[in-house]
């Protein structure tokens, strides 16, 4: 933890605002003073990604709880993100740091140009010395493509970044076996695979009303992280300076994996499909077992109501899910093209036809 280079922070609404809504510039100066440390002078780089833009909106709006209807949710960000941002970057300036913003939606993080153009924007900002304060872009998405949380965002993000560690900041100082407000409970200091803690009964969001998430999601966050190479600490905003210094401290959760592509964990874990194809047997071998691209003569039928471009799930005969992948043609197109060969169809069709329904770079196996 103390050697990590490189090291992404997630920090919730509720460790950011008061409970009717509205920004703790306390709480905010004071984790600030934290990461500003935690940079050691600029030899460590710190990508900070912050939720709180929804709940820093409700009071200016007169909102007492964190409204249900989207479109509510999207004028409170509006509001609330420029007072994050600002609040932000006053405070970093107390210690001469720039903040940089990056706002990111699922659907631009799955198509292979955004996702390079945020990766590139991100590598550039740290490069030069700005700490970029990471969000999901709140004021436009829409339900379909949401990353439901900012804690899967923060283990995407770190993913992206390369980091070393990520923190997953809490309203408490870690994982425990059961209700840490119940007598008897103790927290789990390590976690060495799923196994560790198959026998937990994890919480989701709490009473505040301002937040998406709860344990649930973080440590669904930290499997996510791990399996893809990265450690993490999840503990308290208060304990996020023991965090950083490598003090024993929350819940640490080991690799259990390696790095794969970037954009396919996202593809995997932040896409929403926006429809499905079913795959008759030799498909699904040639996709699953020979990671071969979908061409259109392996599939029985189409699903959902997408274009070109869009996340869509691939199925075997009796409907289970075995793979996700970007299609590269729009759902009224498929049917003319189904069980033929793409010889056949470029040269009835055109030359545009001879191509993959789903290539094997835009595609991402789902296991279990």
């Amino acid at each position: 933890m103390a050697e990590a280079q490189r090291v992404v922070v997630k920090v919730g609404s509720s460790s950011l605002t008061t409970a009717s809504g509205g920004l703790d510039a306390d709480r905010v100066d004071a984790l600030v003073d934290v990461l500003a440390r935690g940079r050691g002078g600029g030899e460590r780089e710190i990508v900070l990604v912050s939720s709180g833009a929804i709940a820093a909106g409700l009071a200016p709006l007169g909102l007492v709880r964190r409204p249900k209807d989207l479109a509510r949710q999207q004028a409170a960000a509006s509001v609330g993100q420029g007072l994050l941002v600002a609040r932000y970057t006053a405070s970093f300036a107390r210690h001469g740091v720039r903040v940089g913003q990056v706002l990111l939606t699922s659907d631009d993080m799955a198509r292979r140009a955004h996702h390079r153009n945020a990766s590139r924007t991100l590598d550039q900002l740290l490069a030069m010395g700005a700490l970029p304060v990471v969000n999901e872009n709140d004021t436009v998405a829409t339900d379909e493509i949401r990353f439901g949380d900012n804690d899967r965002l923060a283990a995407l993000v770190a993913h992206l970044v390369h980091a070393d560690l990520l923190v997953l900041l809490s309203d408490v100082d870690g994982l425990y076996d059961g209700d840490p407000a119940r007598p008897g409970t103790s927290r789990i200091d390590e976690v060495r695979g799923p196994a560790d803690i198959a026998h937990v009964e994890i919480g989701s969001a709490g009473r505040a009303g301002v937040g998406t998430g709860g344990m649930v999601t973080k440590v669904e966050a930290a499997r996510i992280a791990a399996a893809a190479g990265i450690p993490v600490v999840l503990t308290s905003a208060s304990q996020a300076g023991d965090a950083l210094a490598g003090r024993a401290t929350g819940t640490y959760f080991h690799r259990t994996g390696r790095r794969s592509a970037d954009r396919l964990l996202w593809l995997q874990h932040a896409s929403a499909p926006r429809g499905a194809l079913t795959l008759d047997d030799g498909a699904v071998r040639a996709v699953v077992e020979g990671r071969k691209s979908l061409l259109p003569a392996g599939i029985a039928a189409v699903e959902g109501d997408f274009t070109a471009g869009d996340p869509v799930e691939l199925r075997d005969t009796a409907g289970r899910a075995v793979a996700r992948g970007l299609v590269n043609f729009d759902a009224k197109e498929l049917p003319q093209l189904l069980g033929r060969s793409t010889r056949d169809l470029a040269r009835e069709l055109g030359p545009a036809y001879e191509r993959e329904v789903v290539h094997r770079d835009d595609l991402v196996l789902l296991h279990g």
